[in-house]
């Protein structure tokens, strides 16, 4: 489904005159291409002039994600990064998104989950060695755990429980970066690490576990809003084309990272919860439901670096960001 009628023409980020000189007229493999934040990125580099090779076995994504990406310069290739790339001719970029990234996923999928972070990262670093590549690892947020920094800057080394139940995703992650870093350092592969804050708009999936989808589908259907604890765990939001456009910023940066990309407007998931009940004009009650293990108490970036070599900052507004969610879902 295409997304344009539920949205003016966004604002990007001051440095997009760089991005579009950087990234225009070359060929870029994006791994996990199908999913939420990858048919974003997919997106935005079409509209920047790039040839580009969507690779995703679909185990979270969608063909539905990218079903409007008709251009002649997108290919979409169903393969399982973990078991190896095989993309034809030259590649100048490689933007390593494939991850399976929602707590219901990670959790159904553990196994899947560290073989995209360990094999999958391999691999694709291995073939960006192959083909002279630029490669991008878009890491996470959650390397920093249940954090005692707030808030956290790239140099915090995190709170991460290893054999906790979300340590799947957080070691994968924190795993992958390492890998990313050995492969620069020992290998003079070009590499750059991003760490996505949490991230949010059209294309989630209704039953991923995280917080505005459960929240919204809850308040369209007149169900309650089921409210993890007692709600004063926090989260900053981030419209997701303003994170894909700090992706691509670091991206053409040359700037090793890692590099945080989010927003700073920090909030309380009982907020978050009553503001969409607010914007759906749902009247559905709140209801507390028991907390997930390992839970992070508090979550948001340091943007100083991301301000300082990308002249990036997020430039969409919460509350119209959520206004477009919003009107996404209903309309499904």
């Amino acid at each position: 489904m295409a997304d344009d009628a539920l949205r003016p023409q966004p604002s990007r980020t001051a440095g997009a005159g760089r991005i579009e000189k950087e990234l225009a007229g070359h060929r870029v493999v994006v791994t996990g291409g199908a999913g939420f934040v990858g048919s974003w990125v997919c997106e935005r580099l079409l509209e920047l002039g790039t040839e580009v090779v969507c690779v995703d076995n679909f185990l979270t994504g969608s063909r539905d994600n990218v079903s409007h990406l008709d251009s002649g310069r997108f290919k979409l290739l169903e393969q399982d990064v973990c078991e190896g790339l095989d993309v034809a001719d030259d590649v100048d970029w490689v933007l390593h998104l494939a991850s399976p990234a929602s707590p219901a996923h990670y959790l159904r999928l553990p196994i899947e989950t560290l073989r995209a972070g360990s094999l999958g990262t391999m691999a694709a670093l291995e073939f960006a060695e192959a083909k002279s590549a630029r490669f991008l690892l878009a890491s996470t947020s959650e390397v920093y755990g249940d954090p005692l920094e707030h808030p956290q800057a790239e140099g915090y080394w995190g709170n991460v429980n290893p054999i906790g139940p979300r340590s799947v995703y957080d070691e994968s992650k924190r795993f992958a970066e390492a890998l990313t870093t050995a492969y620069r350092d020992d290998r003079g592969v070009d590499t750059s690490i991003v760490r996505i804050f949490n991230t949010y708009g059209p294309r989630m999936q209704l039953d991923d576990g995280r917080a505005i989808p459960a929240f919204v589908s809850q308040a369209l259907a007149g169900r309650p809003l089921t409210v993890a604890g007692d709600g004063s765990q926090t989260r900053s939001l981030c419209y997701v084309e303003d994170t894909v456009d700090g992706i691509l910023a670091l991206a053409a940066s040359g700037h090793r990272g890692p590099v945080n990309i989010g927003s700073t407007e920090e909030m309380s998931m009982l907020e978050l919860a009553e503001r969409v009940r607010a914007l759906a004009g749902s009247s559905a009650p709140v209801e507390f439901v028991e907390l997930p293990a390992d839970d992070p108490k508090q979550r948001r970036p340091d943007l100083t670096r991301a301000a300082e070599l990308l002249d990036w900052s997020p430039r969409v507004d919460f509350e119209e960001g959520l206004k477009r969610t919003i009107e996404w879902f209903a309309r499904l």
